[in-house]
């Protein structure tokens, strides 16, 4: 994109975060809802259209794939605009998107639809990501992800459940419409208050981008963010059906329980912002390894009410505590032309874990050990996506080593 990062505002210099970060976290919140709300309408999906639940499931996956194929192809396409005009032309289209939801006569216009919503996905949380950490200073650039990303940790707070309530009484449609409606309302906050990128430079050439994406560690970074969620997604995309065939709550209390998994994702955005912030490499190990915990020590609770919710408030806590380090390990190894294009290839990779996990996770259900095996086939997942980070933390330490070399023998020749 024709942009330059914004200098650090004295406001975000003195300790105050700038006010453009949070018009950008009430965009997130908009296309966040329109990824995570499906997941509490599934059971009136499936019935109002007559497909399975495992069908519905893959509206899922349709959203996340939409997002891994729209990521690099808008940013792309994009690279040459303004950074603020992209958010905005981004959100009109996510507004339209889910009008088409709302009207979705059958499961495949609605599937198309979900799929043109979801393009704008991937570019804007990973333009948003750039403008973010173009608005503070060096030190404060994961946390500047992680107020970005809350956007999308209050959309399953707040837009998940409430849209789970206002399908449960109101019809599945109806959330589509409160969506389409956020939508216009994060539209006009971004207009009025993200600052104008300068325009003083020219993009840089296609293939210096592509190269970017192309270094190892930068593939590495992709393919641990994809398993992470591809091991949240095996469980969360199931959760009703998890909830109300196995833990036996009623499907009322499906909405307050995503309550409690939307408060552990606020709580792990922001604990994983600063603790990457502090210690970037330990911050991603540790989350990774808090994740592929909690999804398998949750196989032994499916059938206790009380350690259940505990649970779901857990695995909300792990998942999102992983956002930022991972987020932040691939913009660092992308410094310089490609930066733009990496970030929104890892919210691809993001999606494709999500649109891989809930495939999966239908795989298991329809043709596997069933409902119940979800839990531990998500944990040895997100192990593998640990595995990856470790190899990846290993290789870079030791390409420090080969480094430190020649200087030391300099040294000592001096």
């Amino acid at each position: 994109m024709a942009s330059t990062p914004l200098p650090a505002s004295p406001a975000a210099s003195s300790g105050r975060l700038p006010v453009a970060l949070y018009a950008l976290t009430a965009g997130s919140f908009g296309i966040g809802c329109a990824e995570f709300v499906i997941m509490g309408l599934l059971l009136q999906v499936a019935a109002d259209l007559q497909v399975s639940i495992a069908a519905a499931g893959m509206l899922v996956s349709g959203y996340a794939l939409g997002v891994f194929a729209g990521a690099p192809i808008l940013t792309l396409l994009t690279r040459r605009m303004p950074r603020k005009a992209v958010l905005l032309a981004l959100m009109g289209i996510y507004t339209v998107g889910n009008i088409a939801c709302a009207l979705a006569p059958d499961y495949t216009t609605l599937m198309i639809a979900r799929v043109v919503t979801s393009l704008t996905h991937g570019t804007f949380f990973g333009v948003g990501a750039v403008v973010a950490t173009g608005l503070v200073p060096a030190e404060r650039k994961a946390s500047a992800i992680s107020i970005m990303f809350s956007g999308l940790t209050l959309a399953t707070l707040l837009g998940m459940p409430a849209g789970a309530w206002l399908g449960l009484h109101l019809g599945w449609r109806s959330t589509f419409w409160a969506m389409a409606l956020v939508g216009v309302v994060s539209l006009a906050v971004i207009a009025l208050l993200v600052p104008r990128s300068r325009d003083t430079s020219e993009p840089a050439p296609l293939r210096e981008e592509l190269a970017t994406i192309a270094r190892p560690q930068v593939l590495l970074g992709l393919l641990m963010t994809m398993l992470g969620f591809a091991g949240v997604f095996v469980v969360i995309t199931y959760v009703q059906p998890l909830l109300t065939s196995l833990t036996g709550f009623s499907d009322a209390a499906v909405s307050p329980i995503l309550l409690v998994f939307g408060a552990g994702m606020v709580v792990g955005n922001l604990l994983g912002g600063r603790l990457a912030d502090r210690r970037a490499t330990p911050a991603l190990l540790g989350t990774l390894f808090a994740l592929a915990a909690v999804l398998a020590l949750m196989s032994f609770v499916l059938h206790s009410q009380v350690l259940m919710v505990a649970f779901v408030g857990l695995l909300g806590i792990a998942a999102f505590a992983t956002v930022s380090p991972l987020q932040l390990r691939v913009l660092g190894f992308a410094e310089g032309a490609g930066q733009n294009l990496a970030s929104s290839f890892n919210i691809a990779a993001f999606n494709l874990g999500n649109a891989t996990g809930a495939w999966l996770g239908g795989m298991v259900i329809e043709r596997g050990p069933g409902l119940a095996a979800v839990t531990w086939v998500a944990a040895l997942v997100t192990v593998a996506g640990l595995l990856v980070a470790l190899w990846s933390v290993r290789i870079e330490r030791r390409g420090a080593r080969t480094e430190a070399l020649p200087r030391d023998c300099a040294a000592e020749a001096a």
